[in-house]
C-alpha cells in the first residue's frame, strides 16, 4: 500500500487532513479548531509522504517528526499521524487501541472542559452558578475544569487584577497576559474557588487551568492557600498554552511546596520535552495534547514514562473535536495505571454531529465514554453531508 496524496480542507474551523492510498483507504486526522491557519503548514509536507507505506505509521513518522514544534506547529504533524493510525487500523480491520498494545479498560473516563454556556460574568456567584449547571448535565461529570486568573475574563473585568501589562482584547488566539497578582486578584479568586467547592462538595471533583502567566511567589502562595479544598489539580500556572517552553526548575519548586497538584504540559511537542519535567518530579500530572505533542503514539510513551515516575496523566484535548474523541479514545484505553480522565472535546459546531459517523447518539454516560470498535479511529465523516461545509477551493476533498 502506499499513500498517493495527502490533502486538507478547513471544515468549520477544524483544518482536516486525509491520506488517500492506491488501495482505496484513506485516513483522517483533525486539527484544533483554534487552529484554522495552519492548513498550509499540514499541506507542505505532503511530498515527504508521497509513496510511503502508511501501515508503516512509526517509518512515516520519522520523515517529519523533527519538523514540527511547540503549540500550535506540533498539530499538523500530530494530525498527520492519527491519519496514519486510521489506515492501519482500518488495514489491520482492528481499532488502532489493538495496535498500541491493547486495551487495559473496557470505558475511558472523561472530565468536562469544553461543555460550557456563557458565564454570566466573573463573581464567585457566577463561578458557582456555573459549575451547578455543569454537574446536573447529563453526562453526569466526575470533574469539571474551570478557568482562572489569566486563562479567564477576570483578568480584564477585575479591576487592578495585576500589575503587570495588560492587553485589552488582545484578539489573538495565545497571546498572554503575565505579572504579579494584587491582593485584591488574589482574594477574588480565593472566593470564587470557595464559592464553587460550597456547589460541588466531595460530589464533582474541580480543577483550574490558571495560565499561564502567574509569577513563581503567586503561585505557590495560591496553591497553598487552596489546599484545604481538595483541588485535582492547578494547571498551566507558569507555563503552558501557546508558551513554546516547559521550565521544569521553577515548577519543581512549586510542586515541592505545595499537597495541591500542579498540572502542565498541553503545549509541549515530543517526550523528549517531558523528559527533564517527569524525571525531576517537576509536576504532579502531565497532559499532552495528542493533537499536539506529536500523536497518540508520541502520548502513549510519554504516559509510560511518567508511570515509571509516578506522575499522573490527564490528557487534554477540548477543542479536538469529533475525530480527534476518536484519536483519545483509542490511545487512553490502552495507557497505564497513573491515568486519570482525557479532557472531553465536544463538537465545535452542532451541525459536526451530522456529518460525523460511528459514535452514539449519548457518547458520556455517568463520566465514561465507551472504545469504538469499528477499524482505524473508528469515526468517519459523511461525504455527502460534509460538502456543504466544504470551501470551493477545497471541493476535491473527497474524491
Amino acid at each position: 500500500m502506499k499513500i498517493t496524496d495527502l490533502r486538507c480542507a478547513v471544515i468549520g474551523k477544524h483544518p482536516i487532513v486525509r491520506i488517500v492510498t492506491d488501495e482505496g483507504l484513506y485516513g483522517l486526522g483533525e486539527v484544533e479548531f483554534t487552529k484554522p491557519y495552519l492548513k498550509p503548514w499540514v499541506l507542505h509536507f505532503r511530498e515527504a509522504l508521497i509513496g510511503e507505506d502508511p501501515t508503516d505509521v512509526e517509518r512515516v513518522m520519522l520523515k517529519i517528526r523533527q519538523r514540527g514544534s511547540f503549540k500550535p506547529y506540533g498539530a499538523a504533524v500530530s494530525a498527520i499521524e492519527h491519519a496514519l493510525w486510521d489506515i492501519a487500523g482500518k488495514a489491520a480491520g482492528v481499532p488502532v487501541y489493538k495496535l498500541l498494545g491493547g486495551k487495559v479498560r473496557d470505558k475511558v473516563r472523561v472530565y468536562n472542559g469544553s461543555i460550557r454556556r456563557k458565564r454570566t460574568g466573573d463573581r464567585p456567584e457566577d463561578y458557582a452558578a456555573d459549575v451547578k449547571w455543569m454537574m446536573e448535565r447529563p453526562e453526569n461529570f466526575f470533574m469539571v475544569k474551570q478557568g482562572i486568573s489569566f486563562h479567564s475574563n477576570m483578568k480584564d473585568t477585575i479591576e487592578g487584577f495585576h500589575y503587570g501589562v495588560t492587553q485589552k482584547k488582545a484578539g489573538y488566539h495565545g497571546a498572554m497576559d503575565q505579572g504579579m497578582i494584587s491582593e485584591r486578584g488574589f482574594n477574588h479568586m480565593l472566593d470564587c474557588v470557595i464559592a464553587m467547592k460550597e456547589v460541588l462538595g466531595d460530589k464533582v471533583s474541580l480543577a483550574l487551568d490558571c495560565g499561564p502567566g502567574w509569577m513563581l511567589p503567586d503561585a505557590i502562595k495560591f496553591a497553598r492557600a487552596v489546599e484545604t479544598y481538595n483541588l485535582m489539580w492547578l494547571e498551566d500556572m507558569l507555563t503552558g498554552d501557546y508558551v513554546p517552553w516547559v521550565n521544569p526548575q521553577a515548577y519543581r519548586e512549586l510542586t515541592t511546596s505545595t499537597s495541591t497538584p500542579i498540572h502542565t504540559g498541553e503545549q509541549i511537542y515530543l517526550r523528549h520535552n517531558f523528559k527533564e519535567l517527569i524525571e525531576t518530579q517537576a509536576v504532579r500530572v502531565i497532559g499532552p495534547d495528542p493533537a499536539d505533542v506529536g500523536g497518540i503514539a508520541e502520548l502513549k510513551w510519554i504516559a509510560e514514562h511518567a508511570y515509571m515516575h509516578s506522575i499522573l496523566m490527564a490528557p487534554h484535548g477540548t477543542a479536538n473535536g469529533l475525530l480527534g474523541l476518536g484519536a483519545l479514545i483509542n490511545v487512553c484505553a490502552t495507557l497505564p495505571a497513573n491515568y486519570i480522565a482525557f479532557e472531553y472535546p465536544s463538537a465545535s459546531d452542532p451541525w459536526w454531529e451530522d456529518i460525523v459517523i460511528g459514535l452514539p447518539p449519548q457518547i458520556v454516560k455517568h463520566s465514561m465514554v465507551d472504545l469504538l470498535e469499528a477499524p482505524g479511529l473508528g469515526v468517519d465523516i459523511d461525504a455527502e453531508a460534509a460538502r456543504k461545509y466544504l470551501r470551493e477551493e477545497d471541493a476535491a476533498f473527497f474524491n
